[in-house]
C-alpha cells in the first residue's frame, strides 16, 4: 500500500511527535520539497493500531440520504514509527458495515505488500463469498459511495509525481483558528487513470490533509473532498467530521467519526480472510 492517504479518518491519522523542520529532515533553514511533504503525510505515526466506529451520510442528487454505520480497525506494519516488532510487513485495514440490514456484514480488507501489488477483498454476505478488488478497479466506487476503492485502501507513493503549488497558505476547521498550510499536487504516472491528480492542503504542524481537489481525465475537478473538524484523540490529531462530493454526479458522502481508540493491542488474526468472511 505505502499510500499517500487524503482520505479522512480511514487513513489520515496524524501523531505529531516532532516539529515540521525535524520531520523535514531536520532541514530547519530549508522549506520541505513537495516529495518530502508526501512523504511525511505518508511515514507519519499513529500508533501500533487503532479502531473506530463511522456513521456514513450518502446523498444523492435529488437530496435523498442513505445512512450506514460500519467499524475500522487498522494494524500498522513494522516498517512504520511505532509498530510492534511483531506486526506484519505491511499494513492492515478491515472495515465493516454494521448497519442497515441489507449491508450488514459488508466487509472490506486489504493487505499492504510492500514489495509486491497490494490485496483487497470486498465480502457479501448476500452472496456469501469474497470478492478479490482488482487494480484496475481501484477507483471504481467504494460501496456505492463517493469515496473510491483506492481511497479507503491507498495509493502506491511512486505512482505519483509531487509538486508544491502553494507554500503559504492556510486553513480554518470548526474552530475558526486558521491553520498554516502547503497546496501540495499529486499527479499519476499512468495518464489512463480515471482520477489522475489531487491538488491537497496539507496542515505544516501536523502534516495532515484537510482539502483536496480531484481531476478527472479531461482536467475537470470532479470530487472534492473536504475537512470539517479535527481535534487530537490520545494525542494524535484525527479527522472527525468530512465529506467527499462529486460535482458532476451531484452526490456526496460525509462521514463522522462516533468513537475512536489508539493501541488497543490488535493482531495480525483480526485481518484474516476467516475474519473479514465472519461477518461480525
Amino acid at each position: 500500500m505505502r499510500h499517500l492517504c487524503f482520505i479522512a479518518i480511514l487513513v489520515c491519522l496524524f501523531f505529531v511527535p516532532q516539529t515540521p523542520a525535524q520531520q523535514a529532515g531536520g532541514r530547519a533553514s530549508e522549506a520541505p520539497t513537495a516529495d518530502e511533504i508526501a512523504r511525511r503525510v505518508q511515514d507519519r505515526d499513529t500508533g501500533r493500531d487503532s479502531r473506530a466506529e463511522m456513521r456514513m451520510k450518502l446523498f444523492d442528487r435529488h437530496g435523498r440520504v442513505r445512512e450506514r454505520a460500519m467499524t475500522f480497525a487498522m494494524l500498522r506494519g513494522r516498517d512504520n514509527p511505532g509498530a510492534a516488532r511483531t506486526a506484519p510487513d505491511g499494513d492492515r485495514l478491515l472495515i465493516r458495515f454494521t448497519y442497515p440490514n441489507d449491508i450488514r456484514g459488508t466487509g472490506f480488507l486489504v493487505w499492504e505488500h510492500p514489495k509486491s501489488e497490494d490485496e483487497r477483498f470486498l465480502f457479501l454476505p448476500s452472496l456469501g463469498r469474497v470478492r478479490r478488488i482488482a487494480g484496475s478497479e481501484a477507483q471504481e466506487s467504494f460501496v456505492g459511495s463517493d469515496f473510491t476503492y483506492e481511497d479507503i485502501g491507498g495509493r502506491e507513493f511512486d505512482d505519483y509525481s509531487y509538486a508544491l503549488e502553494a507554500e503559504n497558505t492556510s486553513w480554518s476547521g470548526a474552530d475558526g483558528a486558521a491553520r498554516p498550510a502547503w497546496r501540495l499536487a499529486s499527479t499519476r504516472k499512468d495518464a489512463k487513470a480515471e482520477f489522475p491528480r489531487v491538488v491537497s492542503l496539507v496542515l505544516k504542524d501536523s502534516y495532515l490533509v484537510v482539502e483536496a481537489d480531484i481531476y478527472n481525465r479531461r482536467r475537470e475537478k470532479q470530487k472534492l473532498y473536504r475537512v470539517r473538524r479535527i481535534d487530537q484523540v490520545q494525542g494524535i490529531w484525527t479527522v472527525l467530521d468530512s465529506s467527499m462530493s462529486n460535482d458532476l454526479d451531484q452526490t456526496r458522502t460525509d462521514l463522522a467519526v462516533e468513537k475512536m481508540a489508539y493501541n488497543v493491542g490488535l493482531g495480525e488474526t483480526a485481518f484474516s480472510r476467516r475474519e473479514l468472511e465472519a461477518g461480525k
